[in-house]
C-alpha cells in the first residue's frame, strides 16, 4: 500500500508576518503560500518587483492584465510552495509590507517563464555532473536545454576542473582590464616611433606609414569588429543545433552555451572563465599578429578586448541588474530575456542589437521578422 503524502505545513497570519518582518519574501495564491526569498535577486524584472508584493495575493498578477502568465510559469511557482495559510484571510498580510515600496505591475517585457521540473523524473540525474549525461539525450536534447531551471548545475566530476569552469563576474575586469591598458600604451608608443608601415610584406615602394594619430580609429574599429564576432559566435556556434545522433557534438554544445540556457541564473557561469578565455584571446591575438604589423594588429586586438570586457559585464548585468525602465540597458535586458525564454532562434546581440538589425534576426515583436 502506498503511504499517504505528508500533510502540507500550515502557518498562522502571525507566523507569516514575523517572516515578512525579518525580510523574507512570501506571497500567496488564496491560502497557498510561496517563499520567493531565494529568487528575488535572480528575477529578470528586478528584486523590487517581487519585494513590492511580499505578503500579497498574487492571483490577479498571474492572470493579468497587463500580462497573463503562462502555464509553465504557474507550474514553476509550485516549486516554491511552503504550505497553507490558516485563519481569517480578512486580516490582510499586505499590512506588513513596507510603506515605502510602491506596488508595481508585472512587466511582460522582462517577466521570466520557467518550466516546473520533477528533479527525480527529469531526463538527467541532477545529483551527478551533467556534461557526460546530456549527449545521451539525443533528439530530446534541444527541447530539454531550452527549458530553463532556477538551480546551479555541475558539469565535471573533478573539483579542480569544475572550479575552472566557473568564475565571478569581477574576475573579468580584474584580469583583462590591466592587460588591455598595458597593451594599449605599449602599441601607442610603438606607433609614435613612426616606424610602422603597412604592406611591407608585399612591397616597400608603396608601403603606407601608420602614424600614432590612427590609434583611436584602430581601437574603435577593434571594438566594432568584436561586436560582429560576438554576434556571429552567438548565432552560429552557440546556437547551432547539434545532430541528435552525435553524443560529442551535443556535449560540446552544452559546455559552450547550452548550460547557460539551461540554468540562466547560475551566476558562476554567466561570464567567460579565465582559463578557456585565455585560449580564445590568444587565438585572436595570434591571428591579428600574422596578418598585420604588430602595432596595428595589436591596437585592433586591444579594442576588441575592451569590447569583450563590455560584452561580458553587460551580459551579467542583463541577468542580475535592475536597469531603469526605458533606458538602453532596460531595452537590452528585455531583448535578452525574450531570447532566453521565448525566441531562442533570434535576438543574438548582447551589448547591441546592431547586427540583429543588419542580419534580420530581431525578436519578432521588436522589428522585421527573422529571415531564414
Amino acid at each position: 500500500m502506498v503511504p499517504a503524502p505528508p500533510p502540507a505545513a500550515s502557518f498562522s497570519l502571525a507566523e507569516v508576518q514575523r517572516r515578512l518582518a525579518a525580510g523574507a519574501c512570501w506571497v500567496r495564491r488564496g491560502t497557498r503560500l510561496y517563499d520567493l526569498t531565494g529568487f528575488v535577486r535572480h528575477h529578470p524584472g528586478g528584486e523590487q518587483l517581487l519585494r513590492s508584493r511580499a505578503g500579497q495575493d498574487i492571483s490577479a498578477d498571474l492572470d493579468g492584465p497587463p500580462h497573463r502568465h503562462s502555464d509553465n510559469a504557474r507550474r514553476w511557482l509550485e516549486q516554491f510552495y511552503v504550505g497553507e495559510l490558516r485563519g481569517d484571510l480578512q486580516g490582510s498580510l499586505e499590512n506588513v509590507t513596507l510603506a515605502s515600496v510602491e506596488t508595481q505591475k508585472a512587466d511582460p517585457a522582462i517577466e521570466p517563464r520557467f518550466k516546473e521540473v520533477d528533479w527525480d523524473k527529469d531526463l538527467v540525474d541532477w545529483q551527478k555532473p551533467l556534461l557526460w549525461q546530456v549527449g545521451h539525450l539525443g533528439e530530446k536534447y534541444d527541447e530539454w536545454v531550452h527549458q530553463p531551471v532556477t538551480r546551479p548545475i555541475r558539469l565535471f566530476h573533478s573539483d579542480l576542473v569544475e572550479a575552472l569552469s566557473k568564475t565571478a563576474w569581477y574576475c573579468v575586469p580584474i584580469i583583462w582590464v590591466p592587460l588591455m591598458l598595458y597593451l594599449s600604451w605599449s602599441y601607442y608608443r610603438t606607433l609614435a616611433q613612426g616606424n610602422v608601415r603597412l604592406f611591407t610584406s608585399f612591397t616597400t615602394e608603396y608601403s603606407v606609414a601608420v602614424p600614432e594619430s590612427v590609434f583611436p580609429g584602430l581601437f574603435v574599429l577593434g571594438i566594432f569588429l568584436w561586436s560582429l564576432i560576438e554576434y556571429l559566435i552567438h548565432r552560429f556556434l552557440f546556437h547551432m543545433k547539434p545532430p541528435s545522433n552525435s553524443y560529442y557534438l551535443i556535449t560540446l554544445h552544452f559546455v559552450m552555451h547550452g548550460q547557460h540556457h539551461k540554468a540562466p541564473f547560475d551566476g558562476s557561469r554567466l561570464v567567460f572563465p579565465p582559463v578557456p578565455a585565455s585560449l580564445v584571446v590568444a587565438f585572436f591575438y595570434l591571428v591579428l599578429r600574422l596578418i598585420l604589423p604588430e602595432a596595428v594588429g595589436g591596437t585592433l586586438f586591444v579594442g576588441g578586448l575592451l569590447g569583450y570586457i563590455v560584452y561580458d559585464m553587460t551580459h551579467y548585468y542583463l541577468h542580475f541588474g535592475s536597469p531603469h525602465k526605458g533606458s538602453y540597458l532596460y531595452r537590452m535586458k528585455a531583448h535578452h530575456v525574450k531570447h532566453h525564454f521565448a525566441h531562442q532562434k533570434s535576438g543574438f546581440g548582447i551589448s547591441t542589437k546592431l547586427w540583429d538589425y543588419f542580419f534580420h534576426t530581431l525578436i519578432p515583436e521588436e522589428g522585421h521578422p527573422k529571415t531564414q
